[in-house]
């Protein structure tokens, strides 16, 4: 009996897509499910007569699977991964590789690479981005572990992996241990931060200047033949066309106004604070979707506070040409705090973690897919050392003039009342790192004046104390 190359435990839709996508690409799979009626619905359903073999026991899977066995995990990420991988071990023998597919948090895949290597398995934690359509056809992949593991898979993963226009595909090795899932983590938080820079955009459009659905459709498929090409604004033209049946109207004008979210963002956030590097925008991106949450207390609110009641008087086409560039100078800002993040992170664990590799599987299969990853390869080829994306000259040249489109567009939705919180963000970053000097020295002051903490000076060596208090 021929043996699978590989198993697969957890047949949600993006698991199902995954050996769907293996399958195509001439990879016998072993599929395994809790419940035996999912397993026995797939390979009768989707899987019929496809190189695809049910197994109904993890004895069964070692049984039918070659050596190095590959097993890849789609369950839901946190204690149901621990869950499987305990209820697998007993089956294990030496070197067979176990790999999370899932949106695992990135110390949890550390934990368990640890563990896992020291009872002689391997483990790969990898991210996987482009949802159910990327799982199926080609999406991004961000694997980490033991180079070894990764070497055993690299012909699987880059043949299922989403292809650039060049033919390369968008898997490439991370980085040791949870390396693979910080990354895609970050990829999440950069998503966040994209999609609240766009509907702050689109907010600007629809209530400042009271364009309809599909005006706004124009504008962005418009944007979308320029340097904002990106799937993200590609679908949002798309989804300003799509008309609800029911009112012959605009479906996007019907959709609840409550972001929701499942944590990946959170999790950037939370990561950058323990790390100290700032990340504004995902941070308020992050908040944006908290308090659209809060729908009821903003329908209260609304009844009880007000705001401006000014409305736009300037030119319509100009302040759109000026959104355009403000959106894709603050995409820039965005995108240089996130790549910071992972360079902080790299020093910080020991990732090794190459900017130029993780920019170029960016570019296909991915959520986050667009032109602007071309540049940002280009950058870190002109300087592997880059500390940050807005001190390469290509860059430089974009934010030093975009940051005054920035700065009308925040100045117009302030005064009109509508919230830019990302937007403002950028321009925050932006403001504070160009800074040679900030206002911490008062905060430093105060600090020492109620604590105690000390103080460095300016004009002098050595750590001081002052009684502030006459």
């Amino acid at each position: 009996m021929e043996k699978a190359k590989i198993g697969l435990v957890g047949l949600g839709v993006m698991g199902q897509n995954l050996v769907l996508n293996m399958e195509r690409n001439g990879y016998s799979v072993a599929v395994f499910n809790r419940t035996a009626e999912k397993t026995r619905d797939f390979v009768e359903g989707p899987a019929k007569g496809k190189n695809i073999i049910p197994v109904f026991s993890y004895s069964e899977l070692m049984q039918v699977l070659e050596k190095p066995r590959r097993i890849l995990l789609m369950v839901k990420a946190g204690a149901p991964v621990d869950v499987v991988i305990d209820q697998i071990k007993p089956y294990l023998e030496q070197g067979d590789i176990l790999i999370d597919g899932g949106n695992s948090l990135f110390s949890d895949t550390e934990r368990r690479n640890t563990a896992l290597e020291g009872e002689g398995f391997r483990f790969i934690g990898t991210g996987v981005s482009g949802g159910e359509e990327g799982a199926l056809w080609g999406p991004s992949i961000m694997p980490g572990g033991q180079v070894e593991a990764w070497e055993a898979l690299e012909q699987i993963l880059k043949s299922i992996a989403a292809k650039t226009d060049d033919g390369t595909p968008c898997v490439a090795y991370i980085g040791p241990r949870g390396a693979g899932h910080f990354v895609k983590m970050v990829h999440n938080g950069i998503e966040y931060a994209d999609m609240q820079l766009i509907a702050e955009t689109y907010d600007l459009i629809q209530r400042g200047l009271g364009l309809k659905a599909d005006e706004l459709a124009k504008i962005f498929t418009n944007w979308n033949e320029g340097r904002l090409h990106s799937y993200l604004i590609e679908i949002t033209a798309q989804i300003f066309r799509k008309v609800d049946p029911e009112t012959g109207e605009a479906l996007v004008d019907f959709v609840l106004d409550e972001a929701q979210q499942k944590g990946t963002g959170k999790w950037t956030s939370q990561t950058a604070f323990d790390l100290g590097a700032p990340t504004n925008t995902i941070n308020a991106a992050v908040v944006s979707r908290v308090i659209s949450a809060l729908k009821t207390e903003r329908l209260a609110a609304s009844k009880e506070l007000y705001g401006p009641k000014e409305t736009f008087t300037g030119k319509r086409e100009e302040f759109i040409e000026k959104l355009e560039e403000a959106l894709y100078t603050a995409k820039v800002i965005s995108y240089a705090q996130g790549f910071g993040l992972m360079q902080i992170a790299s020093d910080e664990f020991n990732y090794a973690l190459d900017m130029k590799t993780i920019a170029s599987i960016w570019r296909a299969g991915c959520i986050i897919r667009a032109d602007l990853l071309d540049d940002i390869m280009a950058a870190y080829e002109r300087n592997t050392a880059l500390q940050n994306l807005m001190l390469d000259e290509a860059f430089k040249v974009v934010v030093l003039k975009g940051q005054a489109a920035l700065r009308e567009v925040i100045t117009t939705g302030v005064r009109l009342g509508i919230p830019v919180y990302a937007l403002s963000a950028c321009l925050a970053y932006f403001d504070a790192y160009r800074s040679e000097r900030l206002p911490a020295n008062l905060t430093q002051a105060q600090r020492d004046f109620f604590g105690a903490h000390t103080y460095r000076r300016v004009d002098k060596a050595g750590v001081f104390h002052t009684e502030w208090a006459d």
